[in-house]
């Protein structure tokens, strides 16, 4: 079998912008991708093209082998855009019924309702919904048919804590029964819980594609925190110490001393830099990035090269 999702050197533009620049990307039966880019760097308008509301300029997009264009492609094709409109009248239940028989083999309205913590919600009319609450209805309505390839754009906007994580057991337990999932997500916290692979995009063109792990390794980033005593060295010292790559927190504690927080490409060279400029501290901490230092140093390194 085939992926289910196959991009192949797609371009497209608006006006003077390219989009997406060559954009290649195969999604496997199963699989649960995270995509992460900032605004602007492609991500919707990559879904846009995969649910075939969108043509590319060049290059190719196969959902499950065939033309996303084509409505008979879609059918096993879930979607929750940034934004979704829905029947402000209608109750939640209602809502859930309507789209549910438009398919085959839905879920049953229970079952759509429990898994996403609506039941006190059925109802409600989507009218008096909170944006959050709305936020978890359209994800639901998005499962509600059992598609096998779901594409999730900020699936989280507007949710509190205790939501967000009621979600993604959703989507964790929908995963586990063979779905495929592509996620986009500014809450990189988001995508380190649930993505198996993240493929991180800037500026149209696809960055690093890997396991959370080799996302980190790529960049060689490391964090490095320590404390120094009152005026025993200055913001542009620290991030102009050899090894440094930026300076990721500056926090003054109570006793006048600062607990320093810098992104390094080379960890050994920063705290040898230390000692060599007599710079007094204590508290080392050194630790691998994070996803979030990991792609901020990946889209930092490409604006600089195309900066060049």
């Amino acid at each position: 079998m085939g992926p289910v999702l196959q991009v192949q050197e797609v371009t497209r533009r608006f006006g003077a912008v390219t989009a997406l620049d060559e954009v290649s990307l195969d999604v496997g039966d199963g699989e649960l991708v995270g995509l992460l880019g900032p605004n602007g760097a492609g991500k919707t308008t990559l879904l846009s093209l995969v649910s075939g509301l969108r043509r590319p300029d060049s290059g190719t997009v196969r959902l499950f082998g065939g033309d996303p264009r084509d409505a008979a492609n879609r059918l096993a094709l879930g979607i929750t855009p940034q934004e979704t409109g829905l029947p402000a009248t209608l109750t939640v239940g209602e809502v859930v019924d309507f789209v549910a028989g438009h398919y085959p083999a839905p879920m049953t309205r229970s079952e759509v309702l429990a898994r996403f913590g609506l039941e006190d919600l059925a109802r409600r009319q989507t009218g008096g919904l909170s944006g959050g609450q709305r936020r978890r209805l359209a994800v639901a309505l998005a499962l509600v048919g059992r598609p096998r390839l779901v594409l999730l754009d900020e699936p989280t906007t507007g949710l509190d804590v205790e939501a967000r994580h009621v979600l993604w057991d959703a989507l964790r337990e929908y995963h586990a029964d063979g779905a495929t999932v592509l996620l986009t997500s500014h809450y990189l916290e988001e995508v380190e819980a649930l993505a198996e692979r993240v493929v991180v995009i800037g500026a149209g063109r696809v960055l690093a594609d890997g396991t959370l792990a080799a996302v980190r390794d790529l960049v060689s980033v490391r964090r490095v925190a320590f404390t120094s005593g009152p005026d025993a060295v200055t913001r542009q010292a620290v991030t102009a110490l050899p090894g440094a790559h930026g300076l990721h927190d500056a926090q003054p504690l109570d006793d006048g001393s600062t607990r320093w927080t810098v992104l390094a490409s080379d960890a050994d060279v920063l705290v040898r830099s230390l000692v060599t400029h007599d710079v007094a501290f204590r508290d080392l901490e050194v630790r691998g990035a994070s996803l979030e230092e990991a792609f901020l140093s990946l889209t930092l390194a490409d604006t600089q090269e195309t900066a060049r």
